[in-house]
C-alpha cells in the first residue's frame, strides 16, 4: 500500500512541470510588429471566463472563434501602437465615469460607492477593476484606431430621410400604442421593523391625512415640508406610470388599481407600500388615455421624444451597427493579409 500511494504521489510530481509547462505553449504568435504569443493558458482562461458567463462549454470550433478574436485583438493594438494611437488616463477614468452614472442613474441618482462599482463589474465581466480597467483601455485604443483607419466609412453615413422613416412606421404602427398613464405625487412615512415604529409612523401619516382632506394645494404644501430638516416623512413626484404588466410587476397591482381608480386631483387613501417602504398617500397629477400614436406625437409623456425622432434614432443605429461591422472586419482582413502577422499552432488546441 506505501508503495503504491508513494508512486501515485511522484507521478504526480514528475508530471506537474509538464502539466505547467503545456499551459505556457503558444496556441498562437501575433507579429505584426513584434512577437506576442497567446499562451495555451491565456486562451483557456478566457475561455473558462466566457463558459462560466454563459453556463455552457465552448466547442472546439467556439473556442477556434475565441482565438480568432483574441489575435485580432492583438493585431490590432500592434498597429495602433505603430501607428502612435494611445488612450491617456484622463479619457479612460472618463469612461469608467460614464459606467459609473449609467450605474447611478439605475440606481435612482445615487452614486454608487467603489465597492459597489466594482462588484458590478465583476458581475457583469467576470473581472477585477485593475483587470477591468486594462481592458477597458485596450477596447478604447481598438476604438480609436478603428474610427482612424476607417473614418470615410463612417462619414458616408445618412440620416434617414422622411420617406424612409413614414416606411418604418407604417410597417410597426401597431407597436406605437400608448397604454393609459398617469403621473403621481406621493407622500410617504417610513417605518422601522418594529411595531412601535410602525404605530408612530401610522399616526403620522394619519395626521397628515386629516390636514389635507380632498385640498390638492394643501397636498402639495405638505410635499414641500417634507423638504424640511427632520419632517418625519418624504415627498415629491413619483413620475409617469403605464397601466401594463411592466408596473404591476414593479409596484404591485393593488397600486395600479388604486393609482388609476383617480382622477387629476383626486387623493388616495392610506395604504401601506411594499415592505420595507412605508405608509403612502398618492395624487394624480396628470391623466392620459391610451391611444394609438403618430408620428409627430410625443413617445411617452414627459420625455421631449416623438414617434418619429424615435424611428429616425433605431433606423440611424441600425445603420451605424451595420458599418461598423463591416469596417471591424474590413481592418480584420487588412491586418491579417499576406498570411505572415500571425501564425496558429493547431495541435496545442486540443483539450
Amino acid at each position: 500500500m506505501k508503495r503504491i500511494y508513494l508512486s501515485v504521489v511522484l507521478s504526480s510530481i514528475i508530471m506537474a512541470p509538464a502539466v505547467a509547462q503545456a499551459g505556457f505553449q503558444p496556441a498562437a504568435v501575433v507579429n505584426l510588429t513584434k512577437s506576442e504569443p497567446i499562451t495555451v493558458a491565456q486562451l483557456r482562461a478566457e475561455v473558462e471566463r466566457l463558459e462560466a458567463a454563459l453556463g455552457q462549454p465552448l466547442s472546439r470550433e467556439q473556442r477556434r472563434e475565441v482565438l480568432d478574436a483574441m489575435i485580432n485583438e492583438r493585431l490590432v493594438l500592434q498597429a495602433a501602437e505603430r501607428d502612435r494611437v494611445t488612450i491617456s488616463d484622463n479619457e479612460l477614468n472618463q469612461h469608467i465615469n460614464q459606467l459609473r452614472a449609467q450605474m447611478a442613474q439605475a440606481m435612482g441618482g445615487r452614486q454608487p460607492t467603489d465597492a459597489e462599482f466594482a462588484a458590478e463589474v465583476r458581475s457583469q465581466t467576470g473581472l477585477d477593476m485593475a483587470t477591468f480597467r486594462e481592458q477597458s483601455r485596450r477596447q478604447l485604443i481598438q476604438q480609436s484606431y478603428l474610427f482612424t483607419q476607417k473614418r470615410a466609412m463612417f462619414d458616408a453615413i445618412t440620416a434617414p430621410t422622411e420617406t424612409e422613416i413614414a416606411a418604418m412606421f407604417n410597417l410597426t404602427r401597431s407597436q406605437f400604442v400608448r397604454p393609459d398613464t398617469v403621473r403621481l405625487s406621493m407622500i410617504q412615512v417610513p417605518f422601522g421593523a418594529d411595531a412601535a415604529a410602525r404605530t408612530r409612523a401610522r399616526q403620522k401619516i394619519d395626521e397628515l391625512y386629516r390636514e389635507i382632506g380632498n385640498s390638492a394645494a394643501k397636498f402639495n404644501d405638505v410635499v414641500a415640508r417634507s423638504q424640511t430638516a427632520n419632517s418625519g416623512f418624504v415627498g415629491g413626484d413619483f413620475g409617469y406610470m403605464p397601466r401594463n404588466l411592466d408596473a404591476a410587476q414593479r409596484v404591485g397591482q393593488d397600486f395600479v388599481n388604486l393609482a388609476f381608480s383617480l382622477k387629476v386631483g383626486d387623493i388616495s387613501r392610506v395604504f401601506e407600500g411594499p415592505p420595507g417602504s412605508g405608509f403612502q398617500i398618492i395624487m394624480v397629477t396628470e391623466s392620459h388615455s391610451m391611444r394609438s400614436l403618430e408620428l409627430g406625437d410625443i413617445l411617452q409623456p414627459g420625455t421631449p421624444i416623438t414617434v418619429r425622432a424615435y424611428i429616425a434614432d433605431a433606423l440611424m443605429q441600425e445603420r451605424q451597427m451595420s458599418v461598423l461591422t463591416e469596417a471591424v472586419e474590413a481592418l480584420h482582413s487588412e491586418l491579417r493579409s499576406g498570411g505572415r502577422s500571425f501564425q496558429v499552432f493547431e495541435a496545442n488546441l486540443n483539450w
